[in-house]
């Protein structure tokens, strides 16, 4: 066997063997896993910018649909003349109301039209109508169709003019009132925009 000089092999054992206190191992070992955490960081930021970006178009687009809506309804109602309060403020029962009536509840809204004859009671998708009576329909909508509702009655039913009566569903919870309260404000807020005005029907104490 080959026998090198001391000092060849003091020297192999330098360069294997390093003090712990100078080695750069711990430093070098950390530098892939701040890579790959850069990385993902990185994948992560890129992944959630077109999750905000698709929801902002997706309430763009359902407000350019609303705003259309609002535009075709505001169209067809234009044929209805202003109201006259001398014809409505007399007018004491929900019975002996013809114009629309709006009832507000804590989910959905209850539209009850008066049909003067029966040739009209396709004036509405028939997926809205519930029969009632011969003459009166009622129509369980969302806030979001009262739009489209109010624009396909024809102007037969507005005898009194572009008014609407509004009452709060008086068959509501207290616990349901709040909700009520808000579909409300949110209900007087689109018949505003379609230019029609609102008789807030007052407390049951008058007769229905």
């Amino acid at each position: 066997m080959k026998k090198y000089p001391v000092n060849i092999w003091d020297g192999l054992i330098s360069c294997i063997t390093v003090k712990p206190a100078t080695s750069p191992f711990s430093f070098y070992a950390l530098v892939p896993a701040l890579a790959v955490f850069v990385l993902i960081a990185g994948c992560s930021q890129k992944t959630a910018a077109p999750n905000l970006s698709d929801a902002a178009e997706q309430n763009r687009e359902q407000a350019q649909t609303a705003a259309k809506k609002i535009d075709t309804a505001r169209q067809a109602l234009e044929e209805i003349p202003p109201p006259a309060k001398s014809r409505y403020m007399v007018i004491h029962t929900t019975e002996s109301w013809s114009n629309p009536f709006l009832v507000v509840g804590s989910d959905n809204l209850t539209l009850r039209v008066i049909y003067p004859d029966m040739t009209h009671s396709n004036a509405l998708p028939s997926a809205m109508l519930k029969p009632a009576r011969a003459r009166r329909q009622e129509l369980t909508i969302r806030i979001s169709d009262l739009p489209d509702a109010l624009g396909a009655l024809p102007v037969e039913e507005w005898p009194y003019g572009r008014v609407v009566a509004v009452e709060e569903d008086p068959a509501e919870t207290r616990a349901n009132r709040l909700q009520v309260r808000r579909n409300v404000e949110t209900t007087m807020q689109a018949l505003n925009n379609l230019g029609i005005v609102i008789y807030e029907w007052p407390a049951p104490n008058r007769g229905r």
